[in-house]
């Protein structure tokens, strides 16, 4: 619409147009990007993807890392000179000093291992008899609007989590489905929130708080006044403020526009009462715990292995900068995927959960998706089945299948 109205002077932000594309279809894009700017307007892009890059007249690039460790201007110029900036991760990737290595081997499934979706024809899909292999790394890509979505969300997914979890959802169209038995749950790791409430933090998703609260409630001064795990939870009374109920923040309601979050002027948006405030561990309140960042955590619960694994999992996925009692609506779609993988590392494993992930680029840095991809191959490599929809080729030359 924007190029039949031939109009001159716009600015046009464009925050990841890329995302869902196939490079067929990115192209395309990038010529429409292009040819908008010799309209004569202003094309600003938000973008990890390495040809909208290259296309682009100016980039700035920003950095060093994620969260807190953000938030600077790297580098800024033509994609040449970014190139060209040793401080640049961006720049080491573009140049290929940087790059995300093809596997010198790759997993071949065990002759019968394999899940076959018999006679799909939902959709586009024409009556299709697809095998996946079991215990590798399986990538599924095509153009948009091929049926890749249609054949793994619409139809394998559902059909797995109906015959597993009895759900309600009704599969695509299909015969059915060979190998169910050869694998024991179905686990479909989203960009969806991971709570949508500023309580909802990473700690607590991956359990992780409730071990650092029956850490508390086990310490000297906690038993001398009586206090138990709950005592340390902002979910229940007892512990937290009562004046925000545990959120730390006051929910102000505009009416017609969205509510305004406000610091709780009685806990300073610690959370909890004074009493609960004034039990320490090596120096540190519940609150103060819950401030500091994974990498902090990981250092100050060394000695502590249920607590300090959990964490290593967090550290692995490449989240070292987030803190603990973040709340999970000030997480992208990226970050609550990576928090999801990391439940899944910490727990033990039976070797045969079979995981669907669609398009886990999104959003991502080639240095995340580096990470991505070794957490991916560690989930394979303890048996377990992964199954990728995915344009990115970085991802697509990894797979084993």
């Amino acid at each position: 619409t924007q190029i039949g109205s031939q109009l001159v002077g716009v600015l046009y932000i464009l925050d990841e147009p890329s995302i869902g594309l196939h490079h067929r279809d990115n192209q395309k894009l990038i010529e429409t990007l292009e040819h908008l700017r010799g309209l004569g307007n202003t094309v600003i892009v938000v973008e990890h993807d390495e040809e909208t890059i290259r296309a682009a007249d100016y980039v700035i690039d920003l950095g060093p890392g994620a969260g807190r460790l953000g938030g600077e201007v790297i580098a800024e110029g033509t994609p040449k000179e970014i190139e060209k900036n040793p401080k640049s991760i961006t720049g080491l990737y573009l140049s290929g000093k940087r790059k995300i290595e093809v596997p010198t081997s790759r997993r071949v499934a065990e002759k019968g291992a394999e899940l076959v979706v018999r006679g799909a024809s939902a959709h586009n899909l024409k009556n299709l008899d697809v095998a996946f292999p079991l215990g590798v790394l399986t990538v599924v890509t095509g153009i948009s609007g091929s049926g890749k979505s249609t054949l793994i969300n619409d139809i394998l997914s559902r059909a797995l989590s109906k015959h597993f979890y009895g759900s309600k959802e009704i599969p695509g169209k299909h015969r059915g489905i060979d190998g169910i038995e050869k694998i024991d749950k179905v686990i479909n790791v989203d960009q969806s929130p991971i709570g949508r409430t500023p309580r909802s933090n990473p700690a607590t998703y991956v359990g992780l708080f409730s071990l650092i609260r029956d850490l508390f409630a086990g310490l000297p001064e906690s038993k001398a006044r009586g206090y138990k795990p709950g005592r340390f939870s902002f979910n229940v009374a007892g512990g937290r403020c009562e004046n925000c109920n545990g959120d730390g923040l006051i929910c102000i309601e505009m009416h017609f526009l969205p509510d305004v979050y406000v610091e709780c002027e009685v806990c300073k948006g610690r959370r909890f009462n004074r009493e609960t405030l004034e039990i320490f561990y090596k120096g540190k309140s519940i609150a103060d715990v819950l401030e500091m960042t994974v990498e902090e955590a990981l250092d100050f619960f060394q000695n502590i292995p249920a607590i300090h694994n959990k964490l290593q999992t967090l550290f692995d996925v490449g989240l070292a900068y987030i803190k603990l009692g973040q709340s999970a609506t000030t997480l992208s779609g990226g970050e609550a995927q990576r928090i999801k993988l990391s439940r899944e590392l910490g727990k033990r494993g039976t070797g045969k959960t079979f995981y669907i992930l669609d398009e886990p680029t999104t959003g991502l840095h080639f240095e995340d998706i580096k990470k991505l991809l070794e957490v991916l191959n560690r989930l394979v490599d303890q048996g377990n089945t992964v199954v990728v929809i995915e344009h990115n080729l970085d991802v697509i030359k990894t797979a084993d299948w």
